[in-house]
């Protein structure tokens, strides 16, 4: 019940601050404060209202903006899961976000030199084919 609570204000926090109108509403509010500077002689007091009231907002939101990155990636990474899955992808990729950093960075270069290699044998397969064309033409033509 709290979980769903949260989730729902974090999305409706996480979706208003995001908007144009949210930002303008916080420069008039950093400007309100700037122009009333003067009348409160640049007290301490003054400068404490907006230290205060920036430092909660930052405090509460680095909360919200983590919990909304969270279920997103846990959601794209269900995704992919997911397609891995159904698809003719090897199966062993799946739940590889729960390695360590240097366990997902070994994968990873694996399959990127299995990607080059892989590009380079298509690469070699397409001349050897473009080869073959042209020599099936000049044969066609000499005959």
């Amino acid at each position: 019940m709290i979980e769903r609570l949260f989730t729902k204000v974090a999305n409706w926090v996480a979706h208003l601050a995001g908007m144009p109108p949210t930002f303008a509403i916080c420069v008039l509010i950093v400007l309100v404060w700037g122009v009333t500077g003067p009348f409160f002689g640049f007290s301490d007091t003054w400068q404490l209202v907006i230290n205060t009231g920036t430092t909660i907002v930052t405090f509460l939101m680095v909360f919200l903006i983590q919990n909304t990155q969270n279920r997103d990636s846990a959601a794209i990474q269900t995704k992919l899961d997911e397609l891995i899955r159904v698809s003719r992808a090897h199966n062993t990729f799946i739940g590889i976000e729960h390695l360590t950093e240097s366990e997902v960075e070994e994968i990873r270069d694996k399959c990127e030199k299995a990607a080059k290699r892989h590009d380079r044998e298509v690469a070699q397969a397409a001349v050897k084919k473009a080869v073959a064309g042209k020599n099936g033409t000049k044969r066609k033509a000499a005959a």
